[in-house]
């Protein structure tokens, strides 16, 4: 009995294998187009995402040798993008990071509501309550038309069983969803103009078993009826899951979010989410936009290829390059403190060089201005942890690791192999066990810690000092 998770990114789709134990087997990835378009924008096609799903389940069967009835449940995570289910609208992915919808959640900040005040007081454009409005506003042949809206991790369990479902998760963390107030806020969405959309239940928290494979489902997976789908979260919720428990999460992925639970609607802070992991339990998030992309986008300089671990390699073996090379990571606003899309990074000390060596120094003080932006959320969220649980991509890098312990004095717990995956497959094994507690508690792996190197302090403390100043000047600059 084998049990399959999905997690869709940014740029790739994910699968993996796990044994009932927890044990990941197979691990495979596709990847999918970015359309780029005006104002902003930013889109997939769900078609191609779904193809992605496709071969990296089969690919990922192969690894392991197993055959489609031993697949006995799934289920999946993806980033908060908008599927909008309506003809004629394409590409019908609208991406996490799209800001098209800049001044409608501009305007929905100015309205005294509840659901304002868990988004931190200012409702980012990354939400789905003002892509709503936009389309609502900018395509009305589209919303008159509209067979379905819906967020990307539920998009693809609707796809595999036919079943109409939306995961708690999802909609406490990014729609007019309020779990402990009775569910949808009608008064905020009538306000909002966009009350009619398509909005069928139920409302599952993460890990309820949705129904079986459709048999097209079935067919375009390559897997068998009776596979069992559960509802899935947002991939930095499931890496949360995944992570290890009763201590803070940091995702460390295309973007940066520190979860943790107990914390009271602030400004520039998201949530309290209740049950959008766990129930009985309530979530918030503190985060970067684009911190993985960032990395990603320095990458693309190198005028021959190298891939992330490659360049992490020869850092390594080079430490502390161009310590007078300063880089604020804000290329896509700033959610915590500053909760402004609009935002944008700086440079201090770039030179004209684009050797190896000039782009990995790039590279590595790019990383360290993402690892300082994570200390200022956690500091901003009130947090006084003695441990953060890392997951996400940049996790599986030993030199980010200590990096990410020595910028903030915070020691790293991480669980190896794959957090994300590992969380959605607790998600789907739920059914099957007793319960989403029940499989966590089976899933876990042994922690390995990372702890703040005491010869690096001085350093990273003056890179914190230089770090304030330039918001400082950036501030500054823009008051101009």
């Amino acid at each position: 009995m084998l049990i399959g998770a999905v997690d869709v990114g940014s740029a790739r789709a994910r699968a993996g294998l796990f044994t009932l134990d927890g044990r990941l087997i197979a691990r495979a990835s596709r990847g999918f187009a970015t359309i780029s378009g005006p104002d902003r924008q930013s889109m997939h096609e769900f078609a191609e995402i779904w193809q992605a799903v496709a071969e990296a389940l089969a690919e990922a069967r192969r690894q392991a040798g197993a055959s489609p009835a031993q697949l006995r449940a799934l289920s999946f995570d993806a980033t908060c993008s908008l599927v909008v289910d309506a003809p004629g609208f394409t590409p019908d992915v609208i991406a996490w990071h799209d800001h098209r919808a800049i001044a409608e959640a501009a305007e929905l900040s100015r309205i005294p509501h509840e659901v304002v005040a868990r988004a931190g007081g200012s409702v980012s454009p990354e939400m789905q309550t003002p892509k709503l409005m936009w389309l609502r506003r900018h395509r009305p042949e589209i919303w008159a038309v509209l067979a379905g809206v819906r967020d990307l991790c539920d998009h693809l369990a609707f796809r595999a069983t036919g079943i109409e479902a939306r995961s708690l998760c999802a909609a406490a963390a990014k729609w007019a969803y309020l779990p402990d107030r009775g569910g949808w806020q009608d008064d905020l969405l009538v306000q909002a103009g966009i009350a009619d959309f398509p909005r069928p239940e139920p409302v599952l928290p993460p890990g309820t078993q949705i129904g079986r494979l459709s048999q097209q489902g079935a067919a375009e997976l390559g897997l068998e009826r009776e596979t069992l789908v559960a509802a899935g979260l947002i991939d930095a919720f499931a890496g949360a899951l995944g992570a290890a428990p009763g201590i803070p999460a940091l995702i460390a992925g295309t973007s940066n979010c520190v979860m943790a639970g107990g914390l009271a609607p602030r400004a520039a802070l998201w949530g309290p989410y209740p049950g959008a992991i766990l129930p009985g339990e309530s979530v918030s998030e503190g985060g970067q936009s684009a911190t993985g992309a960032l990395l990603e986008q320095v990458r693309g300089l190198y005028p021959n290829p190298a891939t992330h671990d490659e360049i992490l390699a020869r850092i390594a073996a080079n430490p502390e390059p161009a310590p007078d090379l300063h880089v604020l990571p804000d290329i896509k606003g700033s959610r915590t403190p500053f909760a402004d899309p609009l935002l944008r990074g700086a440079v201090h000390g770039l030179s004209l060089e684009r050797s190896p060596d000039a782009l990995d120094a790039l590279y590595w003080r790019a990383a360290v201005g993402i690892a300082l932006g994570t200390r200022q959320v956690v500091a901003h969220m009130g947090l006084v942890p003695a441990a953060l649980a890392m997951a996400g991509g940049q996790a599986r890098s030993v030199l980010l690791r200590q990096l990410y312990a020595d910028a903030t004095g915070i020691e790293i717990h991480w669980q190896p192999e794959d957090a994300v995956l590992r969380g959605t497959a607790i998600a789907a094994a739920s059914p099957l066990v007793g319960g989403i507690g029940e499989a966590r508690a089976r899933f876990a792996r042994p922690i390995q810690i990372t702890r703040p190197d005491p010869a690096a302090g001085t350093r990273r403390e003056r890179d914190w000092r230089i770090y304030l100043r330039m918001q400082q000047q950036r501030a500054e600059i823009a008051a101009m």
